[in-house]
């Protein structure tokens, strides 16, 4: 195996796998995307963006560093063979700016555990917040395109159709990119505990 890691220039090469084989199948804000190539095929993609919740970017670790965050929101490879993902993952951090404090999440709902996250040392803060979160009965699409498309009253008034079910918690990872001075400061603002990998 040659792998390398470098920016996609061509964001369009990163559809079928973001829209195709990843389970959420929609894409997210993306500020910067990269390509893993075997040789001259790519084999995988890793996003990262802005998180969906600004409350967020302030949570973990202030006000003051709230611009500094980014979610790492698409990890997708087309053979997922062994070492493939802590590759990738590990390689498109370094090419990421300085200082960032990238947020990253597991779904319990896929039996994820964010294995990929404990081998490239991010640090485990536990599990997102118990809420609820609208879903049409019987379908799949993600809460947030439900949303969209169908107004709050809509939904409320249509209680065959729509459901307020509890959204599936997900396991929280943190890494912090930044020089030894920065990290420092930014281990002790955080405001997450940092707790033992889950197993």
């Amino acid at each position: 195996m040659n792998y390398k890691v470098e920016i996609l220039e061509n964001r369009k090469l990163a559809d079928p796998f973001i829209l195709e084989i990843h389970y959420a199948k929609r894409k997210p804000s993306i500020s910067y995307l990269f390509g893993m190539y075997d040789n001259k095929e790519l084999i995988g993609v890793i996003s990262y963006g802005s998180p969906p919740s600004p409350s967020l970017c302030r949570g973990i670790a202030g006000d003051k560093n709230k611009s500094k965050v980014i979610e790492l929101n698409r990890l997708v490879l087309k053979y997922n063979r062994k070492n493939e993902a802590s590759y990738l993952v590990g390689q498109s951090l370094k090419l990421l700016p300085k200082p960032k404090l990238v947020v990253s999440y597991a779904d319990t709902s896929q039996n994820h555990l964010g294995v990929v996250y404990q081998a490239t040392n991010f640090i485990y803060t536990g599990l997102s917040d118990k809420r609820k979160e609208w879903r049409i009965i019987g379908s799949d699409k993600h809460s947030k395109t439900v949303c969209a498309l169908y107004d709050l009253k809509t939904r409320k008034n249509n209680p065959d159709k729509f459901a307020l079910v509890d959204r599936p918690r997900k396991h929280r990872y943190l890494y912090i990119l930044a020089n030894k001075t920065d990290k420092k400061q930014l281990l002790k603002e955080l405001n997450y505990p940092i707790m033992k990998y889950p197993k």
